[in-house]
C-alpha cells in the first residue's frame, strides 16, 4: 500500500511538473511573439532561474547519495531516500537542465552568435555538468535497484564536482577571461 501511495504521489508530482513546464512554454511563446524586442532579458532571467534550480538539485542529490550509501538496503530510511532522489531528479533537476540548455543555447546564438572563446569554454563546462547529471541519474537508478557499490566517501567526492564546474562557469560568464 505504501508503494502504491508513493507511485500515485510521484505521478501527481510529474503531472504538476508537466503542467508547469507547459505553462512556461506557452507564456514564453506569447512573450516572444508579443514583444520580440524585449524578449532577450526575459530569456536571460528564465535561464538564470533554471540554472539556479539545476544547480540546487545537482548540489543536493550527491549529498542524498552520501546518506543513502550508509543506509541499510531495504530499510525504511533507504526507501525514503529512493523516493527523495527520484522526485528531486525527475521533478527539479531534469526539467531545470532542459530549460537551462534551451534558453542558454538561444542566448548564445542571439546574444553572441556562438562567438567567443569564453563562451566555448562555458559550453564545454556545461557539457561536463550535463555528463555529471547523467552519472548521477545512473546512480539514482542503481540505488533504486539496490545495486549501489560505491561507498559514501565516493559520493562525498562526487559532491564537489558540480561546485567546481559552477565556479568555472560563473567566472567564464562574468569575467570573460579570454
Amino acid at each position: 500500500m505504501a508503494q502504491m501511495n508513493s507511485t500515485n504521489s510521484t505521478g501527481q508530482a510529474m503531472m504538476r511538473m508537466t503542467i508547469g513546464l507547459g505553462v512556461l512554454v506557452v507564456l514564453t511563446a506569447l512573450l516572444y511573439f508579443a514583444a520580440p524586442d524585449s524578449f532577450y532579458p526575459w530569456a536571460k532571467a528564465i535561464h538564470i532561474l533554471a540554472v539556479i534550480s539545476w544547480m540546487a538539485g545537482m548540489l543536493y542529490l550527491p549529498r542524498l547519495l552520501v546518506y543513502h550509501a550508509d543506509a541499510e538496503k531495504g530499510s525504511v530510511q533507504s526507501e525514503t531516500f529512493k523516493v527523495m532522489e527520484r522526485r528531486l531528479l525527475r521533478g527539479i533537476i531534469n526539467p531545470a537542465m532542459i530549460v537551462t540548455w534551451v534558453f542558454g543555447l538561444w542566448l548564445a546564438w542571439k546574444g553572441f552568435g556562438f562567438q567567443g572563446d569564453w563562451l566555448h569554454a562555458k559550453i564545454g563546462a556545461v557539457l561536463l555538468l550535463s555528463a555529471m547529471h547523467g552519472y548521477l541519474s545512473g546512480a539514482v537508478r542503481k540505488f533504486a535497484e539496490d545495486r549501489n557499490e560505491k561507498p559514501a566517501r565516493h559520493w562525498r567526492m562526487v559532491n564537489e564536482i558540480p561546485t567546481l564546474l559552477m565556479i568555472a562557469i560563473v567566472i567564464l560568464v562574468v569575467v570573460k577571461p579570454f
